[in-house]
C-alpha cells in the first residue's frame, strides 16, 4: 500500500528564506501525524505545499503514490481546515457544510441530507439553520471539520484548527477530534505550535526546526527519548546539564518530573546541592526552581512533599537511568 504522504527531499525557499530544506517524510494511511514546532520552523508551508497552496523550489510531493508536487489545491483529494474557519457569514451553517457539494452539482435534497449526516458526526445535529455568526468558538470549528469532510477526502490537513479556542475548549477538542479520526479512519496531518495537542493526539510527531526535520517518533519516544537539546526543550520542558558537572561527557537531558528535592546539602552520586530560588505551587504539584553553580534548574514533585523556603540549602538527585545523552549539534 502506498503512503498517504511522501515528501523527497522537498524545499521551499522564499528568496534567502529557506523555509522547507530538503524534507525526507513518509506518511502512512490512516494515521493522525502531527507538524510541530515555534513560529517560523517551516511547519505550516509544508502543510501548504501538501495542499497544493504553495509551490516547491525543489523535491517531490507523492499523495497516495501519485505525484502532485506540480497538481493545483482541487485537483488532490486533500481538504483543509484553517484556524480561522473561513465559513461563510450569509449561510446557514447546513450551506456551508454543503457548498462543496453544490459546486460539484449533487442535487439539494441529497447535499442537504448528507450536510445533516455530517453535524450530526460532529455533534451539532439541529445546528443546521443557524449562522456561523450565532456560535461559539467552538461549534465553528466543528462546522469547517463538517465541511472539510462531506466530500470524504483521503486526506484532511489541519493548520492550527483549536488555536482560537481557549484552553478547557481546546482539551475536549483535542479528545473529540481524535475520536472523530478515528471513526472516520482518513488520515489527519495536523500543524500545532502546542507540544500538548502533538503528543495527546497522534500516532507520531515530526518536530521542525529551521526548515527541517529536527526528529520525528511517536509521541511516547519524543518526550522520553529526545536526540536534541531543542526537541528536548521544545517537548515538554527539560534540564540540560553539561556531562561534566555530573562527571560524564557530553549533553544530557533530564526531565523535571525525574528530579527528587531533599532539604539541605547532601554529597553523592547523581546529586547536585543548590539554592532554592522559587516555589510554583500548580495543584496537584509543585514547581521548585533551583539555583545549582550558576544554572537555573528546574524539579517538579508532588504537592504533597513538605514545603520548602524560598532561599533554603536543597540537594537534587535522580536515577541515572533517567538522563538522556543528546546529540551534539552539527
Amino acid at each position: 500500500m502506498s503512503n498517504a504522504v511522501e515528501l523527497i527531499n522537498l524545499s521551499c525557499h522564499f528568496g534567502p528564506v529557506r523555509a522547507v530544506d530538503g524534507v525526507d517524510l513518509e506518511i502512512r494511511p490512516g494515521e493522525f501525524f502531527s507538524m510541530l514546532g515555534p513560529s517560523g520552523s517551516g511547519k505550516t508551508t509544508c502543510l501548504r505545499l501538501i495542499g497544493g497552496f504553495e509551490q516547491p523550489t525543489a523535491g517531490e510531493i507523492r499523495l497516495f503514490g501519485q505525484d502532485a508536487s506540480r497538481l493545483p489545491p482541487y485537483a488532490r483529494d486533500v481538504n483543509t481546515v484553517f484556524q480561522d474557519y473561513a465559513l461563510f457569514p450569509h449561510m446557514n451553517v447546513r450551506d456551508n457544510v454543503a457548498y462543496a457539494l453544490m459546486v460539484r452539482g449533487v442535487g439539494r435534497a441529497e447535499r442537504y441530507r448528507r450536510a445533516e449526516e455530517m453535524l450530526e458526526q460532529v455533534k451539532l445535529a439541529g445546528f443546521g439553520d443557524r449562522r456561523p455568526g450565532q456560535l461559539s468558538g467552538g461549534q465553528r470549528q466543528r462546522v469547517a471539520l463538517a465541511r472539510a469532510l462531506i466530500n470524504q477526502p483521503k486526506l484532511l490537513l489541519l493548520d492550527e484548527p483549536l488555536g482560537a479556542l481557549d484552553l478547557k475548549l481546546r482539551e475536549e477538542m483535542q479528545i473529540e477530534l481524535k475520536a472523530l479520526q478515528r471513526s472516520l479512519g482518513i488520515t489527519f496531518v495536523y500543524v500545532t505550535h502546542d507540544q500538548g495537542e502533538a503528543l495527546s493526539m497522534s500516532d507520531r510527531v515530526a518536530v521542525f526546526n529551521q526548515g527541517r526535520i529536527e526528529q520525528l517518533d511517536t509521541p511516547k519516544r519524543l518526550y522520553e527519548h529526545p536526540r536534541t537539546e531543542f526537541v528536548a526543550r521544545f517537548v515538554g520542558s527539560a534540564n540540560v546539564l553539561e556531562g561534566s558537572a555530573i562527571g560524564l561527557k557530553g549533553k544530557y537531558a533530564l526531565r523535571p518530573e525525574r528530579i527528587r528535592v531533599q532539604p539541605g546539602h547532601h554529597r553523592g552520586p547523581n546529586c547536585l546541592a543548590g539554592e532554592l530560588l522559587d516555589v510554583h505551587y500548580l495543584g496537584s504539584q509543585t514547581r521548585y526552581e533551583v539555583r545549582v553553580d550558576g544554572q537555573r534548574l528546574t524539579a517538579v514533585a508532588s504537592s504533597e512533599e513538605p514545603d520548602l523556603p524560598v532561599g533554603a540549602p536543597v540537594t537534587l538527585s535522580w536515577d541515572p537511568a533517567a538522563l538522556r545523552e543528546l546529540e551534539v549539534a552539527r
